[in-house]
């Protein structure tokens, strides 16, 4: 994976946080808008990862993102900043504008409608949302009722350190099917899922998270086409298989039974979520292989 020195990245898509905020603590569910269900954390990757295994993130012991305070983006991000792809911040904030320049290219053919871009919140410890207040336990997430995604960074040494899922695409993989979220609830697809099963291995969650995953893999497909904020220059430079081979080691590592193997329990398929690690893999590389989000149908037969 090459980043393009030359990219104007466009700061205003991501809202640096800064650190802990006080609040009512933590918890791995938030209070859902609407009431019940798990639909006001439709995006959680991997709350049932901590869940299972335990503890939070030991933010004491990262070392990447800062909790310390916000950060001017739109400075430490410039292009005149030849350091700054050393910053997991601007990494990330190229990863967030690449996939929504996809989508603004991509979700048009999809629905017949323009693409409604959103923010994506980095923060530390703890953040208040429209979905009630999270910890960083509870890992990325997409809050529907006020559309964005929030993360801390330090996930990735989570995701790295307990996992295995080391390598750098990791994080974009992480970010896209995030926003293979937001793209199910401006297409509708989330407030049907909540209808369903929210637990099994052919639940609607499993095949919201799956569906998910397909949309990450179809930006993978055109990640390289993506343009920066002058819309002159691409975000990418060059993407390789060894980076596709992150993103699926990634997907794996956070597979429902690979999760319950790890925990030392019992695989209980009635417990799963979102998703085995073979068919995170599938979903990845079918919206991968095609590029195309009308592929990602995972409520048509069986998972």
């Amino acid at each position: 994976m090459e980043l393009n020195d030359r990219a104007e990245l466009d700061s205003s898509q991501v809202n640096d946080l800064g650190g802990s905020r006080a609040g009512r603590g933590g918890g791995f569910a938030l209070p859902l808008p609407g009431g019940g269900g798990r639909g006001g954390l439709i995006g959680l990757v991997v709350a049932v990862v901590i869940a299972l295994v335990g503890g939070g993130f030991g933010l004491n012991a990262a070392t990447n993102g800062d909790d310390s305070g916000g950060e001017d983006l739109a400075t430490s991000c410039a292009r005149d900043n030849a350091q700054r792809f050393e910053n997991v911040k601007c990494r990330n904030l190229l990863y967030v504008n690449s996939i929504q320049s996809y989508w603004e290219q991509e979700f048009p053919k999809v629905s017949g409608s323009r693409y409604q871009p959103t923010d994506t919140n980095y923060f530390g410890g703890a953040v208040d949302t429209a979905c009630g207040q999270a910890d960083s336990g509870v890992g990325p997430f997409y809050c529907p009722a006020d559309k964005q995604i929030y993360i801390d960074l330090t996930f990735y040494n989570e995701l790295a350190s307990r996992f295995g899922a080391d390598g750098e695409f990791a994080a974009p993989y992480v970010l896209a099917h995030e926003y293979g979220h937001h793209i199910q609830n401006l297409l509708g697809t989330s407030a049907k899922a909540q209808r369903g099963d929210q637990s099994g291995p052919q639940s609607a969650s499993v095949r919201l998270e799956l569906q998910a995953d397909c949309y990450a893999g179809t930006w993978a497909r055109h990640a390289t086409e993506s343009r920066d904020k002058t819309g002159e220059q691409p975000l990418f430079t060059s993407i390789s298989e060894t980076d596709i081979s992150q993103a699926i080691d990634a997907a794996e590592a956070i597979g429902d039974d690979t999760i319950q193997e790890r925990s030392g329990g019992r695989v209980n398929p009635d417990q799963f979520t979102h998703g085995t690690s073979a068919q995170r893999k599938e979903w990845f590389l079918r919206g991968r292989e095609t590029g195309d989000p009308r592929q990602c149908d995972t409520f048509s037969g069986r998972v």
